[in-house]
């Protein structure tokens, strides 16, 4: 049963493909362009674009099921796409938001609620996986740390349980390998909830160097994520506003699908270290 991973080059994407491939699941990798891909020797790699949808006939031919993540109008034309190439299951990476009831009319929640629905009236059956905080979120620090060895937060004592990377993978291949399990599509985080000034020291442990955390008023949080191009400014502003108040939650879903702890996030840190240095 060929899979075609669909943002193969993408942090969760990739690792669904490689722990396809270590699977010895039959593989398929989409690229917008095929000769920049940089994928494993031998995994074929086809042309597409969720944002050009005649792209999409020719990818998914001979697919049976399909990992994906996009938001916005081209999940539509992709559920549209999937159905008529006979494409039997679909596993979409989606966020925990929409789980969240503090977070109905959130940019970032709507916009995932609006990718299930395309999905939802598709008719084709499709998994979603819903991860709340990624651990990979905090590679936005990564350039002021380099720069200044400081890190600028609002609410740098608010707590969430951030998840690797390779454990969402994971989950997301349970579903596509068919791994019996309950609860795909809870909320799915890290095992331990930690402060993000903590997540601060625990990078600082893993690449050998101090960093200094400023913390920032709500005014000048949304001044900041606004300038380094995130349009949903406001609803990251309350996200932590909530996580500071104790609504960034830590689950037992990882523990429950995966059959072991999630992976901590001094782990996480280890593993991308070189970015912090």
């Amino acid at each position: 049963m060929t899979t075609l991973v669909i943002g193969a080059r993408g942090s969760v994407g990739r690792q669904v493909l490689d722990q396809l491939l270590a699977l010895g699941e039959p593989v398929r990798a989409s690229a917008r362009d095929p000769r920049r891909a940089d994928l494993p020797p031998g995994v074929p790699v086809v042309a597409a674009d969720l944002d050009r949808p005649s792209t999409l006939a020719a990818a998914l031919r001979g697919v049976r099921q399909v990992f994906v993540y996009a938001t916005g109008a081209g999940m539509a034309d992709f559920a549209a796409a999937a159905r008529t190439a006979g494409v039997e299951h679909v596993v979409a990476l989606s966020s925990g938001s929409v789980l969240l009831p503090y977070a109905h009319g959130n940019a970032i929640a709507e916009e995932h609620r609006a990718m299930e629905a395309a999905l939802a009236a598709s008719g084709v059956r499709w998994t979603p996986i819903r991860p709340l905080v990624l651990a990979n979120n905090a590679l936005t620090w990564s350039s002021s740390i380099h720069t200044e060895g400081v890190v600028r937060l609002l609410h740098p004592d608010a707590v969430t349980a951030p998840i690797h990377e390779r454990d969402v993978a994971a989950t997301a291949v349970a579903a596509l390998t068919g791994v019996p399990a309950t609860g795909l599509s809870d909320l799915l985080t890290g095992g331990e909830l930690l402060s993000q000034r903590r997540q601060v020291e625990l990078i600082g442990e893993a690449a050998g160097r101090r960093i200094r955390v400023e913390e920032l008023s709500e005014a000048r949080a949304r001044r900041e994520f606004a300038r380094f191009g995130s349009p949903e400014a406001a609803s990251i502003v309350q996200f932590l506003t909530a996580a500071a108040r104790g609504g960034s939650p830590a689950t037992g879903t990882a523990r429950r699908v995966l059959g072991r702890p999630p992976l901590p996030f001094a782990r996480w840190a280890a593993d991308h270290a070189a970015r912090f240095i």
